[in-house]
């Protein structure tokens, strides 16, 4: 490349015929002695080898000569400065060529080369040739290196030694000499050569700036070297890295063509650094709504914060998207988990807080609760406030004692949002979190909106798969992941690991596979839309105990379990979140739909159940629940007693009170007791009976009463003792018997038969 055709520039200083006006005596600069007036300059007309010439006797111990003219230097010009000389008499000397480097201000640039190499003009009438090239890149042959403030220059020659010589100076040529270094038609500008210096020390950013602009369609090359970049620095055009850049923490690299990992795991000669600098520039820029992965594993050396990382905000409610790719923990102790022992003070008034705690700037956000009383499943540190010593959590205490001692465990994520105070629409997808037994997977952020994961791997979370501290999974959406414990060859009752937690509300959890946690997800909010996924809980023990897959939390949850296949675990419904655990002015449990699922237990223990209700305060009732059109399956071993249960250990299940509930066409394998309600079943009695009681216990799910007979239908002749047929009807009571499971019929006579007796343990 030529800057001189391309751009027009004129370097080529005028002929000393032309007058000797335009040659300074000094440095080039204006109002300084000129040749024209010098006594001890010349012209000479036909020099043999020169032709028209300078000729100048020797005076001073430097005798400078500099054009006046303002050469332009400019980021990716290389000048040659060349001038052939001779000595016709007198005494010897040396000659370089000289320079004057200007910067922007019209001030002489300190520090930098301003000559050539020196040779000896010491043979009479022998022609020496004097050269040397100016730029602003650091490359080799490169005599003046100036950097990019250097914008011009006054060039010459030098004749250094003692005085008494006489010289004859042909015309000074400058030429472009860029084509020394760069290919013709190059598809790339390098940022040595605009004044980037790979010391790991001199700010580049100037000269990385000026390649970009320079670059127009070409590619930037970053040689080999380590170069300083000390503010936020977007480059539009492609960069290839042969060396790589460093950067503080929150400056930002905008790699606009190459935003992705390859690019910035190339920028900075490490994945893991090009990971959390690519984060930090998803999250500050507009231009690009994801940041690809490029199906590259990335080895973390420590749990990526993902604010940290970001630095410059806590909250962000743009959609971005982070994908394709694997991220593993490396085996060092970043992975372990932190424990801190407290005592602590707990209210009612106040059931999310903790207390008087004195070591509280020692316990982080995030951390797992846990305490001999009171403690629910899946409570986290959502915040603290260490002057006041206090710790905010995600959900209630279910009544713990007003004083007592808590632990809290901090696990290790591989991405820990948990900085953010507030993230809306961040996106995962495509992500295989290779946890190996030694990290948890994802942190959610402490609040937020619609998170979504998509179609990726947890394998081998050490503790969780996803975690929420607080309330960012509202909205949250799980599809099409595989979650694959580390447990698989422990016992189901040996197993601690839980693939989900979820606090807030409007949760879908679709078309997920999950093989051998201890849960499957822990569900403490609303509006829970769980359809097609397959969770798998089981063992190859005999009589095995199993643990719930699906645990939810709330009593009135509106919530559908849908099309799942619910393989070895049960659906557990407990409010053992509820700081006033009794059923008060509140709706109970209810508004649950589970249908068109399939159930199904191997080696299951005989009272294993797959629907359990665990009632952690007096008085609550079922209210609005439908468990239909599911299949019930249970092989190698007894029979399992029923499907469903009612956990009483602490308090009981209001039968009295049931509404709106239906449990109908479900099918049952290797079940003793087919429940259901309504329920129809043949009542027969052999010999004549005023009263018909029937105990409906065994098809009456959940402890139910039997507190409606909506019909009571003849199968054939009904006769009395002279088996007369009698043509009678009976009127039924409700609520009789143990546990208030049986229905009576009350005829006018006593009377024996068949009655297809329809009743209901629920009201509307």
């Amino acid at each position: 490349m030529n800057q001189v055709i391309t751009e027009g520039l004129q370097l080529m200083p005028p002929a000393f015929a032309e007058g000797l006006a335009q040659w300074s005596r000094e440095d080039g600069r204006p109002n300084q002695d000129t040749y024209a007036t010098a006594a001890n300059a010349a012209l000479v007309a036909a020099d043999a080898d020169f032709g028209t010439c300078l000729e100048i006797v020797k005076i001073e111990s430097t005798t400078r000569l500099r054009f006046t003219g303002a050469t332009p230097i400019r980021a990716g010009l290389y000048l040659q400065i060349r001038a052939r000389i001779k000595l016709i008499s007198g005494t010897a000397a040396v000659a370089r060529i000289g320079a004057w480097a200007g910067s922007s201000a019209n001030t002489n640039i300190a520090g930098v080369a301003q000559f050539g190499p020196s040779r000896a003009v010491d043979t009479f009438g022998e022609v020496v040739e004097l050269s040397a090239i100016v730029g602003v890149g650091a490359r080799t042959g490169v005599d003046m290196v100036w950097g990019g403030s250097a914008v011009f220059g006054h060039f010459g020659i030098d004749i250094i030694g003692d005085n008494g010589g006489v010289f004859r100076i042909e015309d000074i040529e400058i030429t472009d000499a860029t084509d020394i270094y760069y290919r013709e038609l190059m598809d790339w500008v390098d940022v040595t050569d605009f004044g980037a210096i790979g010391d790991g020390i001199t700010d580049s950013r100037a000269a990385f700036a000026a390649a970009d602009q320079a670059a127009q369609g070409r590619e930037i090359l970053v040689p080999a070297g380590v170069y300083f970049i000390g503010s936020t620095l977007g480059l539009d055009a492609r960069v290839r890295f042969e060396g790589r850049v460093v950067m503080p923490d929150a400056a930002r690299l905008a790699l606009n063509q190459n935003f992705d990992l390859n690019g910035y795991a190339d920028a900075f000669g490490d994945a893991e650094l090009g990971l959390r600098k690519g984060i930090q520039t998803l999250l500050n820029q507009s231009d690009f709504e994801g940041f690809d992965l490029n199906a590259r594993r990335v080895i973390l050396t420590e749990p990526l914060d993902v604010q940290a990382a970001v630095g410059n905000r806590t909250t962000y409610a743009n959609r971005r998207v982070l994908r394709n790719g694997q991220l593993t923990p490396d085996n060092s102790p970043a992975w372990d988990d932190d424990f801190v022992v407290a005592t602590a003070q707990w209210s009612v008034n106040d059931p999310r807080k903790l207390t008087n705690i004195a070591n509280v700037a020692q316990i982080p956000v995030g951390s797992l609760v846990t305490g001999a009383v009171g403690v629910g499943r899946e409570v986290y540190v959502r915040a603290r406030d260490i002057a006041a010593g206090t710790i905010t959590l995600s959900l209630p205490l279910g009544v713990p004692p007003q004083t007592q001692s808590y632990g809290f465990r901090r696990f290790k994520y591989l991405l820990d949002f948990s900085g953010f105070q507030n993230l809306q629409r961040f996106v995962i997808t495509d992500i295989e979190f290779l946890c190996a037994d030694r990290a948890s997977a994802i942190m959610l952020p402490i609040d937020g909106l619609v998170v979504q994961v998509q179609d990726c791997f947890f394998t081998g979370p050490k503790d969780r798969g996803i975690t929420s501290p607080g309330e960012a999974c509202q909205g949250l959406q799980v599809e099409r992941c595989q979650f694959l414990s580390k447990e698989q060859a422990e016992r189901v009752e040996d197993r601690v690991s839980v693939a989900i937690n979820i606090n807030s509300n409007d949760a879908k959890i679709r078309d997920n596979r999950v093989v051998k946690f201890r849960h499957f997800m822990l569900a403490a909010g609303t509006g829970y839309l769980i359809s097609g996924n397959h969770f798998f809980q089981g063992d190859d023990v005999p009589n095995g105990v199993r643990s719930a897959g699906l645990i939810f939390t709330g009593i009135n949850i509106r919530s559908t379990v849908n099309g799942n296949y619910i393989d070895n675990c049960s659906i557990e419904w407990i409010n053992e979140h509820d700081p006033a655990p009794e059923l008060s002015s509140e709706l109970s449990f209810g508004a649950l739909t589970i249908n068109d699922n399939i159930f199904m237990s191997i080696r299951s223990a005989p009272w294993f159940s797959f629907l359990v209700i665990r009632p952690q305060g007096p008085g609550h009732y079922i209210n609005a629940l439908s468990i239909c059109d599911n299949s019930f399956k249970h092989i190698q071993g007894a029979p399992l007693e029923r499907v469903d249960a009612v956990d009483s250990s602490v308090a009981p299940l209001d039968g009295s009170r049931t509404k709106n509930f239906l449990m109908q066409g479900n099918t049952f394998h290797g079940i003793v007791r087919d429940t259901q309600n309504p329920v129809t079943l043949a009542v027969t009695e052999n010999s004549p009976q005023q009263v018909w009681e029937v105990d409906l216990r065994d098809w009456l799910p959940f402890e139910g009463q039997a507190r409606v007979a909506a019909s009571a239908l003849p199968e054939g002749p009904l006769r009395n003792s002279a088996n007369v047929v009698q043509y009678v009807t009976p009127y039924a009571t409700t609520r009789h018997g143990v546990g208030r499971g049986s229905i009576r019929l009350n005829w006018p006579q006593p009377v024996r038969g068949t009655v297809q007796l329809t009743a209901r343990c629920d009201t509307p």
